[in-house]
């Protein structure tokens, strides 16, 4: 499962991270910010698609892309001791400069750890709430420091809107998440919708799919909701990227929602023209 914030581009390191990112919505949010917090969003970007890629890489076995995961932990001690590695070169400065932890850039590597092996398949809620803060409010804890947001209304600010954004993410991609056997729609939601079936395909196929994602939906409503609240309090930082973040991913969940998850489903896009409709409107402080 891709983050909320690192989907997957090219296999090959080909182009710079901000090139790879173009044209999403990621992207256009990034673009919000001066230069310098731009380059470290984007190296905390490069670094969750690349260990993304490690957790989804077809070939390797799982204890081979665990040893992967393993020498980005040690690159990482390496870099918190002084040093740095060939793989966390482009960490060096933000971590100085913005003060990001060692434990977030972990608490990633470790939600990754989770897709390597047995897929996830209808997991409880809360280990679905534990696989979303590791592989996407850790990613929003390592951001608002970017942001120069202080320590309290930044993690809340994490916390509610790596969720919210990996919730929509869920919802969105269902069918290549079933693809290779995978589905993180919670157990709680299945059975609230009255869903037996477990196998993937199986769920999705389900007439009564769409109650089950509505469960999910409506969980991601309420976290952007109180990830808008916390903007809406007026904290410190620069808050147009995440305040970007809220309008477009938002909107693609509402579109999701009018259309149902009823089988068969689009993908929903959000088009060039409604992510500059967004940019203006959501870009621009209040």
């Amino acid at each position: 499962m891709t983050t909320a914030t690192a989907k997957k581009q090219t296999p090959a390191r080909v182009a710079t991270p901000e090139a790879q990112a173009s044209g999403s919505s990621f992207y256009a949010a990034m673009r919000l910010l001066p230069k310098a917090e731009r380059g470290a969003m984007f190296a905390i970007y490069e670094f969750c698609r690349l260990v993304d890629d490690i957790a989804d890489e077809e070939g390797p076995t799982p204890e081979e892309r665990r040893a992967q995961l393993d020498v980005w932990r040690r690159g990482l001690d390496a870099l918190y001791e002084g040093g740095s590695t060939d793989r966390t070169r482009s960490l060096v400065d933000p971590v100085r400069r913005y003060g990001l932890k060692k434990e977030d850039f972990l608490a990633v590597i470790d939600g990754m750890e989770m897709d390597i092996g047995e897929p996830i398949v209808a997991p409880d809620f809360e280990t679905l709430d534990l696989y979303c803060d590791r592989v996407a409010s850790a990613v929003g804890r390592l951001s608002v420091h970017i942001f120069g947001m202080e320590e309290e209304p930044g993690v809340k600010l994490a916390y509610h809107l790596g969720r919210a954004l990996q919730f929509t993410n869920i919802l969105r991609d269902l069918d290549e998440d079933a693809a290779i056997g995978r589905l993180y729609l919670p157990r709680e939601a299945l059975e609230a919708a009255g869903v037996a079936a477990r196998e993937p395909e199986a769920v999705l196929a389900d007439p009564n799919i769409d109650r089950a994602c509505r469960w999910l939906a409506a969980k991601a409503l309420e976290q952007y909701h109180q990830a808008e609240k916390i903007i809406g309090s007026g904290p410190r930082g620069r808050l147009r990227a995440p305040r970007l973040m809220i309008g477009v991913y938002r909107h693609i969940l509402r579109r999701m929602i009018r259309a149902s998850w009823r089988p068969p489903r689009d993908r929903v896009k959000l088009s060039k023209g409604r992510l500059a409709w967004v940019v203006l409107t959501r870009g621009i402080p209040k």
